[in-house]
């Protein structure tokens, strides 16, 4: 048992690690930066409305489009890399539904591409 838990111990240094780091980089930019907000960091950033206002308030279809392209890509290198390590084992079977997965997201793509999302005014 006590071996089985000595086995987690790197990755439980590389967690603690990871999370210091990023304390320590949020400490610092929040001490070095100053913390004065003004109109422009209050205003609307990237979504392209404010983000206190009516909830019920039209806004662009393109933002659909955008979220819809990142869960493509999202999700293409979510599903590689473990099929990548796991190829030998799995087999043909296996290349080929990576191959239709692939395909579906290939298909989404250039759905995508064709209704201009990649195209930003």
């Amino acid at each position: 048992m006590d071996t089985m838990l000595l086995e987690y111990l790197p990755i439980l240094l590389f967690l603690g690690i990871a999370v210091a780091f990023a304390a320590i980089a949020v400490g610092a930019s929040w001490l070095v930066a100053r913390q004065k907000p003004d109109v422009a960091k209050d205003s609307a950033y990237e979504c392209g409305f404010d983000a206190f206002d009516d909830a019920r308030s039209k806004f662009e279809v393109r933002f659909y489009l955008v979220a819809i392209l990142f869960i493509i890509f999202d999700l293409e290198v979510a599903f590689l890399f473990p099929w990548a390590v796991s190829l030998g084992k799995i087999g043909l079977f296996g290349f080929w539904s990576m191959i239709g997965f692939l395909g579906v997201l290939t298909v989404g793509f250039i759905y995508e591409w064709k209704k201009g999302a990649l195209e930003w005014e």
